[in-house]
């Protein structure tokens, strides 16, 4: 299994970022997958998943703002983060289970 993001970086408070993440080594279609992140200080939570057949679940404070998808074809899961805020910096790690990416660093600026 192997997971590699790529999208994050710095960006204003109220600003966008899309985070994708580029899957090899299994059949990516077969597996749900998740967003996964580490706020500074903090232990790691399950921030969204997406299911196999694309029916979302996202943690409270993401609803709305954040977007989970996937392209089968592509081998690629993605995360559309909106109306960022200070709070939402943190390390994105792309997950298939157990299985993370090596992170993804999202750091918002008030």
């Amino acid at each position: 299994v192997q997971l590699v993001e790529s999208g994050g970086g710095l960006v204003q408070s109220g600003g966008s970022l899309r985070l994708s993440c580029a899957a090899s080594g299994f059949t990516f279609g077969l597996y749900d997958m998740s967003w996964v992140r580490q706020a500074p200080g903090k232990g790691l939570e399950c921030g969204s998943q997406i299911t196999t057949i694309g029916t979302t679940y996202y943690q409270d404070s993401m609803k709305g703002r954040f977007t989970i998808s996937r392209a089968n074809a592509k081998n690629t899961l993605y995360l559309q983060l909106r109306s960022l805020k200070a709070e939402n910096t943190a390390i994105d790690y792309c997950a298939k289970g157990s299985d993370r990416g090596q992170g993804n660093q999202v750091t918002v600026t008030s």
